[in-house]
């Protein structure tokens, strides 16, 4: 019946000469704008000089995702961060990060400004939960003045793109309500496009991806359990995650944005990205073959807008490694980002 339909209505449509048939059905959406080749620039505890970016325009990014930190203790409401003299990392207090979107950008170099909440002894921020009202209205309370405070760098700098909040999972199920409340205030101090992290497995679960401009996901999707998969393998990996990225950017008619990607250089590196699993034997050519199946598999796809590798350490030397297994740097890895950032 429904097929008679559509058929009938195509038919409709043709002789009135109004409409084609394939306007009827729905269209999927397509990304119009210009890719963001990005990578997550870890805060740095002093100050810096602008030539740290530098290393990022020599892999052709062309865009940096600053990441001020604030922290919670576990199973308290209280939350701090770099607002006072007391801080101890330069590059996640305002003044520091004003600052580094100034480099930035005197470097070329667009910015997303993504705050992040950390928990202390690792927890995992989505997992983050509070027992009574009272406290989560004292969490939110302080959580939300951070939000907004950076909300207001990210207007006086002239950010390109503020992403909201990272990873807050739990908080978005039971709060909903104070997710809309902040996005309003949000917007009435700054002006430019919208994004929010949410993390590979729980993207859909997020109800206000209305209000934003991008659908952002730390894309740290499961793709083989193998030691070291091959490049087939890998790809393998990647149909259903991108059947069903396609289907959501489709329903909310709004491009994806990996708010972040990356992987360990390590054995075992594509089984749970989202693990840091430092035990396992150095693998630099997973971490450079995963890279390379994202880029050829994800990266051309319609609704896709682009990326953060993560991440990303200023002031590295040019021999060395960063101390996180995730970093490309100095690494084959580091060429495969030059290679498709560059074309």
């Amino acid at each position: 019946m429904k097929n008679t339909l559509l058929f009938l209505a195509c038919i409709a449509a043709l002789t009135t000469g109004i409409f084609s048939c394939s306007s009827v059905q729905e269209k999927p959406f397509r990304y119009e704008g210009p890719k963001m080749k990005g990578v997550s620039f870890v805060a740095p505890r002093d100050s810096i000089l602008d030539s740290c970016y530098l290393p990022v325009r020599q892999i052709s990014a062309e865009w940096v995702s600053l990441m001020p930190y604030g922290i919670v203790r576990e199973g308290t409401s209280n939350f701090v961060y770099g607002h006072n003299n007391e801080w101890k990392w330069w590059g996640e207090s305002p003044k520091g990060v004003a600052h580094c979107v100034e480099m930035a950008h005197k470097q070329g170099l667009k910015v997303m400004l993504k705050p992040h909440m950390w928990i202390s002894h690792g927890t995992f921020t989505g997992h983050f939960d509070l027992k009574t009202e009272e406290e989560w209205q004292v969490f939110e309370k302080q959580y939300g003045d951070y939000l907004l405070d950076f909300a207001r760098i990210a207007d006086s700098t002239g950010v390109e793109l503020y992403c909201i909040a990272t990873e807050m999972q739990n908080s978005v199920k039971k709060r909903p309500q104070f997710w809309f409340n902040i996005i309003k205030e949000i917007k009435k101090i700054y002006k430019g496009p919208l994004t929010y992290a949410e993390n590979w497995d729980t993207y859909q679960d997020v109800p206000f991806w209305n209000e934003m401009d991008y659908i952002g996901v730390d894309a740290y999707f499961p793709l083989s359990e193998e030691r070291s998969p091959s490049t087939d393998a890998l790809r393998k990996g990647w149909k259903q995650h991108l059947k069903a990225l396609g289907k959501f950017a489709n329903v909310h008619h709004k491009p994806v944005l990996f708010t972040e990607f990356g992987y360990l250089s390590h054995d075992y590196a594509a089984r749970r990205p989202w693990e840091t699993d430092r035990s396992q034997p150095e693998n630099e050519q997973l971490q450079a073959d995963a890279y390379r199946v994202l880029f050829e598999e994800v990266w051309n796809k319609e609704w896709m807008a682009g990326g953060f590798v993560w991440k990303w350490f200023p002031n590295l030397k040019p021999d060395s490694k960063a101390r996180d297994p995730y970093s490309p740097q100095n690494k084959p890895a580091a060429l495969v980002l030059n290679d498709f950032y560059k074309n």
